[in-house]
């Protein structure tokens, strides 16, 4: 399962060549999304940009919501910003709270590997056919 998501989502440039992202887990309805953070993560006051952030959650959804096949996307996303992030890693890991024949719904957790909770992610996907 692990090798067949990195190559489906290898696909997509943006999360994984020009951010950065590497699949670290994955399991049905489950995945865990990683981050090295580097200069071009960070906004001019030296924190990580808030679009890394979600870039990352989102990306992390888009992997755990199409673990069985690739029939779902995205249509509505909530973040929350808990805490500065202090380490030089970020980590999202997606959970499935319900799937439905149409609709799933999803929590991301993101932190970093100091253990720093930096958001919370719900986000709500639909069946395309």
């Amino acid at each position: 399962m692990l090798d067949n998501a990195r190559k489906t989502f290898g696909r997509d440039k943006f999360a994984t060549e020009v951010t950065g992202i590497e699949i670290v887990a994955v399991s049905e309805n489950y995945a865990k999304c990683e981050l090295a953070i580097d200069d071009r993560h960070r906004n001019a006051m030296r924190a990580v940009m808030g679009g890394v952030i979600f870039t990352l959650a989102d990306f992390c959804f888009a992997v755990a919501a199409n673990s069985k096949k690739l029939s779902s996307v995205s249509v509505s996303s909530n973040i929350v910003f808990l805490n500065a992030v202090r380490g030089e890693r970020l980590i999202a890991e997606a959970h499935c709270m319900k799937s439905g024949r149409k609709n799933c719904f999803f929590k991301i957790s993101v932190t970093d590997e100091l253990g720093t909770q930096v958001a919370e992610v719900e986000e709500i996907g639909c069946v395309v056919e």
